[in-house]
């Protein structure tokens, strides 16, 4: 008998990520699992790489933000609702618990479950489940994704995560060029200007190009800032999530700010170095089947000596690593 379930988790980039692995569990412990995910329409290719996900369901949370009572935003809540009510989940999981989470809840049909009190970010999301889970709060992300899951569901997972984007990655040639995100949203994020030509110096030295991604023109034109008078690099255009992904499955190296795309890049098993500045990477390290390394700490960044060691151990890893991923265990 198929069992459905709907999980609403609809952003952040790096946190639809940190997502995947407990998806996969989900698919391997549950017979017949049909998954349909809620998301911010802005994310939406993150849950369609999964295998498996049925359904994608948009909201624009952020869109209608700006305009809550325009006609087209009441609009699109209505559609939204009536797409909700009209089915039958066996299992509503929401894996946020946020208020903006609860409000696509309380539109669903179906056992409600969720963190309790203690384990939610917003407490007060929790006396709107029919289920109430205890995950310990002060954890990697993705452990407690797949330990609220597993309580769900009554399984104990096991082994290291399976993020299930084995359509980037199976097979895939590695290319010789790192992939580098430099800039973030927060200038207090931002790493010094002299750390990232000294990083750059090292990555020319192995003979890898450079490729720098940006989401809007304020960053392309500090990117383009950073790489100017070099050879062999350049600030990529602005493209689709999808397309970055198959960038990043064929990069040597990637090495970035603590960014939703750094730990995608971890996801997708390339070596990656991620550099904490004004964030903790307790609650949110690197995790990926290749080399990761989570470097700093809020209000204390690392020394570009620290991130050129863990260039070269990066690079020895994927030199010593074959030259096309290898495919992942089936998860079903």
């Amino acid at each position: 008998m198929t069992t459905k379930i709907l999980i609403v988790r609809s952003s952040s980039l790096g946190d639809l990520v940190h997502m995947l692995p407990a998806v996969s569990d989900i698919a391997r412990h549950v017979p017949q699992a049909q998954i349909d995910w809620v998301v911010e329409e802005s994310f939406a290719e993150i849950p369609s790489w999964h295998p498996a996900i049925h359904e994608v369901i948009t909201v624009a949370h952020r869109r209608w933000r700006k305009s809550w009572w325009s006609r087209q935003s009441r609009k699109e809540r209505a559609i939204l609702r009536e797409t909700l009510r009209s089915r039958h989940y066996d299992i509503v999981l929401d894996m946020q618990a946020l208020m903006k989470s609860i409000w696509v809840v309380r539109q669903t049909r179906g056992t409600r479950h969720g963190l309790d009190r203690k384990s939610a970010r917003e407490p007060l999301a929790s006396l709107f489940y029919d289920v109430k889970h205890t995950v310990k709060f002060w954890q990697p992300a993705i452990i407690r994704q797949r330990e609220l899951a597993a309580s769900v569901f009554g399984y104990q997972y096991e082994g290291t995560p399976d993020f299930g984007l084995q359509a980037f990655t199976d097979g895939q040639a590695i290319e010789p060029y790192a992939v580098i995100m430099p800039s973030a949203s927060r200038a207090d994020k931002l790493w010094p200007s002299e750390d990232w030509q000294a990083v750059f110096d090292r990555l020319q030295e192995r003979e890898l190009s450079l490729k720098l991604l940006a989401g809007n023109e304020a960053e392309a034109a500090r990117g383009r800032a950073l790489i100017a008078g070099r050879q062999n690099a350049e600030v990529l255009p602005r493209m689709s999530l999808t397309d970055i992904a198959h960038v990043l499955a064929r990069a040597r190296i990637m090495v970035g700010l603590d960014s939703g795309l750094t730990h995608l890049s971890a996801g997708l098993g390339r070596p990656t170095i991620g550099i904490y500045k004004a964030s903790t990477p307790v609650r949110t390290p690197l995790q990926g089947p290749a080399y990761t390394a989570s470097l700093g700490e809020r209000g204390n960044a690392p020394s570009a000596q620290t991130v050129l060691s863990a260039i070269d151990q990066a690079l020895e890893y994927s030199r010593a690593a074959p030259s096309t991923v290898q495919p992942a265990d089936d998860p079903g």
